[in-house]
């Protein structure tokens, strides 16, 4: 990814997978702008991002990334496909905990501005993720 911010990355393998909620604050703008849709109760700003973190880590203490590619670079845009994987031992959005294992992807496009991630456009596939824990059946 020559050129790259590379900041999608460290976001899963620092955050998401190793539980450094503090770097949030470090990787994101204070002007921080969400447009994906939030889940249930979640704030916005960097504090929308930790309780999306702290969400997935509690109902996936083991969650790890598998696969993030391709990286994207374009001006002050950045974007990958991301794999996640883990299992379910842990409350999510009112499913308790089935031990399943789970394996969901997403996409996710920032904006950089200053070294800092200043917007973020995702899609997560929660339907697969949710049809995985029993909460949906198809």
């Amino acid at each position: 990814m020559a050129g790259g911010s590379g900041l999608i990355e460290r976001f899963y393998r620092e955050v998401m997978e190793g539980g450094n909620i503090d770097l949030v604050d470090e990787l994101g703008s204070e002007n921080y702008t969400e447009h994906e849709e939030p889940m249930p109760g979640q704030p916005s700003g960097l504090e929308g991002i930790k309780f999306y973190v702290n969400t997935f880590r509690s109902a996936f203490p083991d969650i790890k990334a598998k696969t993030i590619e391709p990286t994207i670079v374009d001006g002050d845009l950045e974007a990958a496909r991301v794999v996640l994987s883990g299992t379910h031992k842990g409350d999510l959005m009112g499913t308790a905990p089935t031990g399943s294992p789970v394996e969901f992807s997403g996409i996710d496009i920032i904006r950089v501005r200053d070294g800092k991630v200043a917007e973020h456009w995702g899609a997560t596939d929660m339907l697969k993720l949710l049809q995985q824990i029993g909460a949906v059946q198809m």
